[in-house]
């Protein structure tokens, strides 16, 4: 009896075994990965609670999530399928931004700097400075929205998507546009250090949250209905696998809004944080009535 090992298609077979392995996207992870390490490394050695497991965790899921992205045979699928395109954009927007910075990397990342750069990395983030300062407007969160959204909603534009496609420079340009506005957008909902914009109140990253889903869903919704193939690139692209470009386009927007379901990840978590902040309050209020009664006797 022959195997599906066997059966399979050479040059799927040859795409799931290539990886890419580009230095310029090696050399970021790694850097990034020592940083991180060696802070974790030395704050821990000092007894403080921010250098936690989960956290390295967190991080190391969050790069490796990255690597699965644009070294892995995601990356040589993705120019010949649409769907898997959409798998690769959905790493690097809802999966490895959150992950990296639930570790609250910041902090951890500059104690694993050398001590000159480290200073002037933190000169440049204190209060005041130009780059807190921009870097706060870039985070508050009618603006990260915005430029998540416009990000995605453009470059998914055919005119655009075909672009990115035929030319290198140009979808490195996609990639690194998508992660970067997905760390912006997902930036008020984790609030990590430094808190740029205070605790921000549960109900309006609520409804953050919703908002985007309901554009993400919209967006998927659009391409996956669509009766005619909107990038041409993979109506003449090699086939992976048994399926039409338009049935290939129609999973990939598929993938796209039900991917809006991961939204109900941090929507769970923060409405569960409300509840309990809440009910905190309560008990102390009635605690505080209680003493009151109690000493007005």
């Amino acid at each position: 009896m022959a195997t599906g090992a066997s059966v399979m298609d050479p040059t799927l077979r040859a795409l799931l075994t290539t990886w890419s392995w580009r230095p310029d996207v090696l050399f970021v992870l790694i850097a990034l990965g020592t940083a991180f390490a060696i802070g974790w490394w030395r704050l821990r050695n000092r007894g403080f609670r921010r250098a936690r497991r989960w956290r390295a965790l967190a991080y190391v899921a969050g790069l490796g999530a990255v690597g699965l992205a644009l070294i892995s045979p995601v990356d040589r699928l993705a120019s010949l399928s649409f769907l898997v395109h959409m798998v690769q954009h959905e790493l690097l927007i809802m999966v490895a931004p959150p992950l990296l910075l639930l570790a609250d990397p910041l902090p951890i990342l500059l104690w694993g700097l050398p001590r000159k750069l480290r200073l002037g990395v933190r000169h440049l983030l204190a209060r005041g400075a130009m780059v807190r300062r921009i870097f706060y407007s870039a985070t508050w969160m009618p603006v990260a929205w915005g430029v998540y959204v416009f990000n995605l909603w453009m470059w998914h534009l055919p005119e655009a998507y075909e672009a990115a496609l035929r030319n290198h420079l140009l979808h490195d340009l996609e990639h690194v546009t998508f992660f970067g506005s997905a760390l912006l957008f997902w930036w008020p909902i984790v609030n990590p250090a430094p808190r740029l914009h205070g605790q921000i109140a549960y109900g309006f990253r609520i409804l953050y949250i919703i908002a985007a889903a309901f554009q993400n869903a919209a967006l998927g919704f659009v391409i996956a209905v669509t009766d005619r193939v909107l990038y041409p690139s993979y109506a003449f692209a090699p086939r992976p696998w048994e399926l039409s470009p338009l049935d290939d386009q129609a999973f990939g927007g598929a993938i796209m809004s039900e991917a809006a379901m991961m939204f109900l990840i941090p929507l769970l978590v923060l409405v569960t944080r409300w509840l309990n902040d809440e009910e905190r309050r309560t008990h102390l209020r009635e605690a505080i009535a209680l003493y009151v009664r109690k000493a007005a006797r």
